[in-house]
């Protein structure tokens, strides 16, 4: 995981951590409002983490098949990276000429 990927996933897991926070700290809190609010947050925080978990899951799986995909076959891997790279720099190049820069 890349350095902005971690701190993605610190900054969840703190947003997460508050919730829970909240929620204990309202647990004795009367009313219809809070106790709906804490079941919607509730709700919202077990969706996060289930979709956390499969988006984790998922890229997981495709570096592994990426992974293997490369090793079996490498020549053909760096001509499609060298491929992908000068169709980009070409692109880029193009719209810093058309923005004058």
């Amino acid at each position: 995981m890349d350095r902005t990927t971690q701190e993605f996933a610190q900054d969840l897991g703190r947003l997460a951590d508050d919730a829970r926070a909240l929620i204990a700290a309202t647990a004795d809190v009367a009313g219809d409002r809070v106790g709906e609010a804490r079941k919607r947050l509730t709700r919202a925080l077990e969706n996060g983490e289930e979709i956390y978990h499969r988006a984790r899951d998922r890229a997981i799986a495709g570096a592994k098949v990426t992974d293997v995909a490369i090793h079996q076959h490498p020549y053909p891997a760096i001509v499609v990276g060298v491929g992908v790279g000068a169709l980009l720099g070409y692109w880029i190049a193009r719209k810093s000429d058309r923005n004058g820069g």
